[in-house]
């Protein structure tokens, strides 16, 4: 056992400078796209070749506003539409940046409207929705797209992605993933100038930024591991010879060998399209991981307890969410921070699950 965790850690040590990031189709992203905007004088700007923000549609409930109040929000307005769900660590890592432009920029014109576009069932659910909304401080109007139409109308294949429309209502900038905090909100301020002139108000130039520290990714780090079956669909994430058995119940015996990158349940689990639930009363989640953060997206009551190569979680380990030793208590759908390290590093991470009907729907890394 040891050995083989050798040698698959020396491995990717070898193939890791190679490695780039994968691409995630229309998965979570955390690398910036490229910015389209004019720095030329607002009253000279040929928009043209600009499209214009789409309706909001289909949208099953309204957060913070009401719909005649965001109609009436919007007209006129610099609005920043940030499409999103709140089991998305990429997601959850811009948060701070969008809240703290929402304090800074409401009152010169700048809307924001959180676009909650969900990839998991539960997310659908408005009451986990408003739990996210009241954690992280978010005061600005959030529409949940239920049925993916706006997701949709935006054309967009990405969570998170953040769309800046101008005070006539033309997208002058969008951005996939984490990052380039600096030079989106100098966009946000080049836009509220245009606007504040276009309206003939005289407004302070604003020049200083947010100023909060960004996250720093592993440069080479294991990919998001789902346990649906649909979603994870051509790739060879499962590491169990029984593999993925579609709406069967199906009993994980141990591995003999672990390989990177490939997660192994033990004991006796439903296999959905979007996760794994456990049937026995106890289980296990066996994972080779090359990471300095590990998160897991779960749902259900249970009590976990972790371990790290053999060991009870050390407490230089000890993610966020870890309520006391190397135990973490499970309640509310969402995103758990089990593992925060300084370095990205190789390590066997085990899961001992204790309760019957415990859902796991993804890992994810930093």
């Amino acid at each position: 056992m040891k050995s083989e965790i050798k040698t698959a850690i020396i491995l990717a040590a070898v193939i890791g400078i190679g490695i780039t990031a994968l691409s995630l189709s229309f998965s979570t992203l955390d690398q910036p796209s490229v910015s389209h905007m004019s720095n030329d004088d607002s009253s000279t700007i040929d928009k043209s070749g600009f499209k214009k923000a789409p309706d909001l549609v289909g949208i099953a409930h309204y957060l913070n506003t009401t719909p005649e109040e965001l109609t009436q929000e919007i007209e006129g307005k610099v609005v920043l539409y940030d499409i999103w769900t709140y089991s998305c660590i990429n997601c959850i890592r811009t948060l701070p940046y969008i809240t703290a432009w929402d304090d800074k920029y409401a009152d010169q014109g700048l809307l924001i409207v959180g676009v909650h576009s969900p990839e998991f069932e539960f997310e659908k659910v408005p009451e986990n929705v408003q739990m996210s909304i009241e954690k992280h401080g978010i005061n600005y109007p959030v529409v949940m797209d239920n049925d993916m139409e706006t997701w949709k109308a935006f054309e967009n294949r990405y969570w998170p992605r953040k769309y800046i429309a101008d005070h006539e209502g033309y997208i002058r900038y969008d951005h996939i993933g984490e990052g380039g905090y600096q030079e989106t909100e100098k966009i946000i301020q080049q836009l509220i100038k245009e606007r504040s002139d276009a309206l003939g108000i005289q407004m302070a130039s604003a020049s200083s930024l947010v100023d909060i520290e960004e996250f720093e990714h592993s440069l080479f780090r294991t990919p998001e591991l789902y346990f649906g079956y649909y979603f994870a669909q051509n790739r060879n994430q499962l590491g169990s010879e029984e593999g993925f058995q579609p709406e069967k119940t199906v009993v994980y015996e141990e591995s003999d060998k672990i390989e990177l990158h490939k997660f192994y349940p033990i004991g006796t689990w439903q296999n959905h399209e979007d996760s794994m639930e456990l049937i026995s009363e106890e289980g296990e989640i066996k994972l080779l991981y090359n990471a300095k953060e590990v998160n897991i997206v779960t749902a259900n009551n249970a009590e976990l307890e972790i371990y790290l190569d053999e060991e009870s979680l050390p407490a230089q380990y000890s993610g966020n969410d870890i309520t006391s030793g190397n135990i973490l208590s499970v309640s509310e759908p969402g995103l758990y921070n089990i593992i925060t390290s300084e370095e990205s590093a190789s390590h066997v991470l085990e899961i001992k699950v204790k309760g019957k009907g415990f859902q796991i729907f993804t890992f994810t890394f930093g």
